[in-house]
């Protein structure tokens, strides 16, 4: 008993107050033959572990400040980056405290009222809505459509929302609605009311601005929303629609409008799809655009969050005779995290700067072409990049990285929806696929041609040579590969899709992290970022297909390795079933 009395868990004292210190000094005096044990008279103490700091998240994001600057005009950078410094202080005071407020405040309904009326009402709390009204004031949507800076003005707008989205407890959300509904409006034109509700939606004022929802999700779910779409619209006599179906999961549920996919039944009782009339899911498609990039930009913002608190927690963390920071392994975690960070946030922003292009007429065939492509790309590609960064990132502060009360946990837990909404990984897989397929080498020539474009800026740069080489070798090898594919049809492109998407995005962020380094005005990280990156395996499909995991028998051992002793496996009379 003394023994275990002794070694009691170090953390047994940790929630008493202080008001217990009296008692055990009395104790301790009243017993010297204490003194010579071992921790006898150990008590709390003054040491509390400090907790990282957010500074200002524009000055400290030294890749966004070099980004603007290398990419938008003097005049216009100087005036983003007045904003952006003013901005960045505001993202880690008062946004972050509002946004905090809101995970400790979620969400509530209330089915009915005090009388037994059915309401239906969303509570949320005031941080939320005052999020709303900051929103308006700082133009997070608005940005995007003013074009005070013409095709610059949607790289603005990204870079603001990157700053805001860590901050805003997931407000970024009815703001990627927003944001996709005004685009669908923008591009359909409509008269009347919903001709009226861009103007809202678009608004800096906060009591005229509105955010949107997306009522898509029907009882078959996924993303196959063409065929699994129930929901019917039927025409009323004063020219409007009123909708018949179950929409069990919507986005943005508070919002003061929403677009909804339903079928038009007309008279005689057949149906179709709405928008222009049996065009919805194409219309969608323009929404998805945006939605899909912010899904990037969030998934980029919890990437940077996360490696800025934990460079700042290697500060104070002392551990093993040293701070952490100067623990060679530990730094080293830390720089394999910003390299992925920088990759994703340069991927996510030509997503940004190419559709800010499209929109003012400025974007060539060959932008075209990339946007439809990497659209898709980016969205699977960070939001796989920021479950395994955000998730290293919680290691780093040990026990405290799992506890809710510090905020850490539910990054990882908000992050893990990126990966899920607007697409999964496989979906967005076959997607861009589809779209290298069907543009009969045009998409893949697009994309050689931009790759070496960004390239040829560092030809003169001794330091990237090796870098230019393996990411040159890299892409000869994914266009072999994807004309081999192209030849051989559809069954044998399905089983690469995946690794053909991250090659995609691994080749193409190395051509925009060696042209960032490239810049005359390019740091040494710059340089050694790109360097790091390139050291990877950049054609993972060509590996794969060497290695023979797409052979022509991959499928049928795919389904027997997964499925084996499983019921679904045997056919009637408990035989093995036929590939």
């Amino acid at each position: 008993m003394l023994f275990r009395q002794a070694q009691r868990p170090l953390g047994w004292g940790l929630q008493r107050s202080q008001a217990w210190g009296s008692r055990r000094n009395i104790q301790q005096r009243s017993s010297p033959q204490q003194a010579d044990i071992p921790f006898a008279r150990a008590r709390i103490g003054t040491f509390f572990q400090g907790q990282p700091r957010l500074g200002n998240q524009y000055l400290e994001d030294a890749l966004l400040r070099g980004y603007l600057k290398r990419q938008l005009p003097t005049q216009v950078f100087a005036a983003v980056n007045q904003d952006l410094q003013r901005f960045g202080a505001r993202v880690s005071d008062e946004i972050l405290s509002l946004g905090q407020e809101c995970e400790t405040k979620p969400p509530r309904l209330k089915p009915f009222d005090g009388w037994g009326q059915r309401v239906d009402l969303v509570l949320t709390c005031s941080a939320w809505k005052k999020l709303k009204e900051i929103s308006a004031e700082e133009g997070l949507i608005a940005i995007g459509y003013e074009r005070k800076y013409f095709g610059w003005s949607r790289v603005y707008q990204m870079a603001k929302l990157f700053l805001f989205s860590p901050s805003s407890g997931m407000f970024l959300c009815p703001l990627a609605m927003a944001d996709g509904a005004a685009k669908v409006l923008e591009v359909m034109k409509p008269s009347g009311a919903a001709g009226e509700a861009f103007g809202h939606l678009t608004s800096r004022d906060p009591k005229h601005f509105w955010t949107s929802g997306q009522w898509m999700t029907e009882r078959k779910g996924g993303s196959d929303v063409a065929h699994g779409t129930e929901t019917v619209a039927l025409k009323q006599e004063d020219g409007t629609y009123k909708l018949f179906g179950l929409k069990w999961f919507t986005s943005s549920t508070d919002a003061d409008m929403t677009l909804a996919l339903a079928r038009i039944r007309d008279a005689q009782g057949s149906v179709t799809k709405i928008s222009q009339e049996g065009r919805g899911v194409a219309t969608i498609a323009d929404m998805l655009t945006v939605t899909r990039i912010y899904n990037a930009i969030c998934a980029v913002g919890f990437m940077r969050r996360v490696v800025t608190m934990a460079r700042e927690y290697a500060t104070q963390r002392f551990a093993f005779g040293k701070f952490i920071k100067d623990h060679p392994l530990h730094t080293q975690t830390l720089a394999r995290m910003e390299v992925q960070t920088r990759g994703g946030f340069l991927l996510v922003m030509e997503v940004g700067r190419l559709l800010g292009l499209e929109e003012t007429n400025l974007a060539s065939a060959r932008d075209s072409h990339l946007l439809r492509l990497l659209n898709s790309v980016t969205k699977l590609y960070t939001a796989k990049q920021a479950m395994a960064v955000v998730s290293e990132g919680l290691e780093c502060f040990g026990g405290q990285g799992y506890m809710e009360d510090t905020g850490l946990a539910g990054i990882l837990r908000d992050t893990q929806v990126l990966t899920i909404w607007e697409g999964t990984t496989n979906v967005l897989a076959l997607d861009a696929l589809y779209v290298l397929a069907k543009s009969q080498g045009q998409v893949i020539q697009a994309f050689s041609a931009s790759v070496q474009e960004k390239v040829a800026s560092a030809t003169n740069h001794s330091e990237l040579a090796p870098s230019i080489q393996r990411l040159q070798d890299a892409l000869r090898r994914l266009t072999c590969q994807v004309e081999r594919l192209l030849g051989q049809g559809s069954p044998s492109m399905e089983m690469v899709a995946r690794t053909l998407a991250y090659t995609l995005a691994r080749i193409y962020i190395g051509a925009l992290l060696i042209e960032h380094a490239a810049w005359a005005e390019a740091s040494p990280s710059d340089v050694y970022a790109s360097q790091r990156w390139c050291d990877q395996d950049l054609c993972p499909l060509d590996t794969a297909q060497r290695a023979g995991c797409d052979g022509a028998d991959a499928v049928c051992r795919d389904l027997a390795l997964v499925y084996e002793a499983s019921p679904a496996s045997r056919g009637k009379e408990g035989a093995q079933a036929p590939c």
